[in-house]
């Protein structure tokens, strides 16, 4: 069943981030022994020359890409020249120095809003590139898109395993809580928080909490990389060069803004007024990942949402503390 020897040299890229350091953290929990890493510092994943010197001197076996530029609805509309040139040339770097260097196997961290904007629901990994995508996260979109597609073209010409993990809206540990770049959930988490330290203040949230989002905590997504790194039958089947090499990877279940803020507000303890600005964007209107794939493979998710939010915002509360 496995082919993950402990002692294979997996390389975690962008370590650092939300989704890495959960994968980081599990390899370490399960007894994996070479598990390389680097900061960006350390090595520029835009930067090809120091990649291949890197990929050269390290001889990584296996990959996890989870290094990206990523952001809200904010960053996305503000920067979308870095969130496009960046993907791009991240992913582009590291997938081609794997075939170039002899990887074994490679996961590529994509994300949910590569599906149209107005895609039918559940959203099932055929449903790619059937409809427009939504306009606020197109660069990034798109970048993504692009990777799935190399993916897919290194299995198709070279006979490579390189698999493409499209996430729902990930949150936990190492979330990203600044206001302009963050996603919904710590945003929320923080502005409940800072509304209830200073009296109970009104919260105001974007859009009018119509939209519906599933969320998944970030560790369940790392058990389902590890899980899918590992399993030999599941990386044959889904890198098999006829077959589109993408699998949904989220909680099976979603909820409206709006019962998502009452959610954040309970776990707070934030009893003020929440005022929706419908003036704002709302994104996409609803985004279900169909996981039947992956459940079919022998994983779900473990962690409930309450639970998710509160192990967050304890998260949260320990970066304050620690500022």
């Amino acid at each position: 069943m496995t082919g993950l020897a402990k002692d294979a040299r997996i390389f975690v890229a962008g370590h650092r981030g939300m989704v890495g350091s959960a994968i980081l953290r599990l390899l370490q929990q399960q007894g994996y022994r070479n598990v390389l890493t680097r900061t960006r510092k350390e090595l520029d994943l835009c930067d090809r020359h120091a990649v291949d010197a890197f990929f050269a001197k390290e001889k990584p076996e296996h990959i996890i890409l989870a290094a990206a530029k990523v952001g809200g609805i904010f960053a996305n509309n503000s920067y979308p020249v870095e969130f496009v040139r960046d993907n791009l040339l991240i992913q582009t770097n590291v997938i081609d120095a794997a075939y170039q260097h002899g990887v074994k196997r490679l996961i590529f961290l994509g994300s949910s809003c590569i599906y149209p904007r107005e895609c039918k629901q559940p959203i099932r990994e055929e449903y790619l590139l059937t409809g427009p995508l939504e306009p606020t996260n197109r660069p990034y979109a798109v970048a993504k898109i692009a990777g799935i597609e190399m993916c897919w073209a290194y299995n198709r010409q070279h006979g490579a395993q390189y698999l493409a993990i499209m996430p729902t809206n990930i949150y936990g540990l190492n979330d990203n809580y600044d206001l302009d770049t963050s996603h919904v959930l710590p945003a929320l988490i923080r502005k409940c928080h800072e509304a209830k330290i200073n009296g109970q203040k009104p919260v105001t949230v974007w859009g009018t909490g119509v939209p519906l989002r599933e969320l998944l905590y970030v560790d369940d997504l790392a058990e389902a990389c590890i899980f899918l790194l590992a399993d030999d039958n599941a990386m044959t089947s889904l890198t098999a060069p006829e077959h589109l090499p993408i699998i949904n990877v989220g909680y099976g279940e979603d909820l409206s803004i709006r019962e998502l803020v009452k959610l954040v507000s309970e776990v707070v303890g934030f009893t003020g007024e929440i005022i929706f600005d419908s003036e704002k964007p709302d994104g996409t209107p609803r985004k279900l990942l169909d996981i039947g794939k992956i459940t079919a493979l022998g994983w779900k998710p473990k962690v409930s949402l309450r639970e998710g939010i509160e192990e967050s915002y304890h998260a949260y509360l320990f970066t304050q503390h620690h500022a």
